[in-house]
């Protein structure tokens, strides 16, 4: 994914206890993760059809024709950004939801983590934009800001983000991240993270894995979870040939990032369907 400064203009170690003390039980972990393997037809590859590749994400950066070919082509999930750092909401994210929603696709909200406003303030202009229903599968951008390094979210901040979103909702949201992101390797532009343990409240959100790879790399945090989507093609840009290759394209919609879900498609409905509660 990407922060939108770059296209248009272009509370440290919250554990599980204290989770448990917002109002609910931390979630069980997810039943093992099928193994994907990958081919490559054409010099191109894609993630074999052992799970479900129907869930893709975009935002306002996207030109959207028509959400009822989306469906069509097999698509079942739609992850749209609905805001970025504490003041910023997607122009696009409602009228699209509505849409979308009406075309029989699954909604999901994802917000964008920035270092510039609190974690508690970003949550609630998340919260805001995305108006979650019973059924929006919520996920946090948590990576390296590409366009604005120092601006990056850090570890404490992304951790207040999801105690603030679970005190509101009584669920997790995702955690989108890249694994050296998560584990505390020295970044592009000499930005260091500070890593992803297992004791924080970030592990035991469902883990949300961006890595263009053949197999995917997990992050030490989720070693024993592993990961719940894949996004196996990423950057949201319309000039990357991955775009025009099948089985990639979507019709309805100019380009887009394609994730795959583990698990089966009744797995898939099911989660959505419980807003992202793992386990329900």
């Amino acid at each position: 994914m990407i922060s939108r400064r770059g296209v248009v203009s272009c509370l440290a170690g919250l554990s599980g206890s204290a989770l448990a003390g917002c109002g609910g039980k931390p979630p069980p972990p997810p039943e093992p993760v099928p193994s994907f393997t990958a081919f490559g037809p054409n010099g191109t590859w894609r993630p074999s059809t052992d799970g479900v590749d129907g869930v893709i994400d975009i935002s306002h950066n996207v030109t959207v024709s028509d959400f009822s070919a989306v469906r069509s082509a097999g698509i079942l999930a739609v992850f749209h950004k609905s805001s970025e750092g504490g003041d910023w909401i997607d122009p696009s994210y409602a009228s699209r939801r509505r849409d979308a929603e009406q075309a029989g696709l699954l909604w999901g909200a994802y917000h964008f983590g920035t270092r510039q406003y609190s974690g508690a303030r970003q949550a609630e202009t998340f919260l805001a934009a995305a108006r979650p229903g019973p059924a929006t599968v919520l996920a946090l951008d948590y990576e390296l800001n590409d366009y604005k390094p120092a601006n990056s979210m850090q570890l404490r901040q992304a951790e207040e983000f999801v105690q603030v979103v679970y005190r509101a909702t009584g669920r997790l949201p995702m955690v989108y991240t890249h694994a050296n992101w998560a584990n505390g390797e020295r970044a592009r532009r000499g930005i260091k993270p500070v890593p992803v343990t297992g004791n924080s409240v970030l592990a035991q959100c469902d883990l949300w894995v961006a890595d263009p790879r053949e197999q995917p790399e997990v992050p030490f945090a989720w070693a024993n979870r592993g990961w719940k989507l894949w996004q196996y093609v990423a950057d949201e840009s319309a000039d990357k040939a991955a775009y025009g290759a099948a089985p990639r394209a979507i019709p309805g919609i100019t380009h887009c990032d394609r994730n795959l879900f583990a698990g089966d498609e009744q797995q898939l409905k099911q989660f959505w369907r419980s807003g992202g509660r793992t386990g329900a």
